[in-house]
């Protein structure tokens, strides 16, 4: 990998990360606007999916399709 697309993987990654984290914080306060935690994790999984697919890593990548399913479920349950 050259060193552009290793930078476009540590952004993904670290993206993916810290959308995940305060997604879990938003939704375990479980405040008025605990449903945003919803669009963060969606971040998260879509960033740690192209992530994965860049690694090659097929584990990775379904395993974020479905929870970007899921968090996109979320979104309409809570959101909309």
């Amino acid at each position: 990998m050259d060193k552009e697309a290793i930078t476009l993987l540590t952004i993904l990654k670290w993206t993916g990360t810290v959308c995940g984290v305060l997604g879990a914080l938003l939704l375990a306060l479980n405040i008025s606007n605990s449903g945003w935690g919803w669009v963060l994790f969606f971040f998260s999984s879509t960033s740690w999916g192209i992530a994965g697919l860049k690694m090659k890593e097929p584990s990775l990548w379904i395993l974020h399709a479905v929870f970007t399913v899921v968090n996109l479920l979320g979104i309409y349950r809570w959101l909309i």
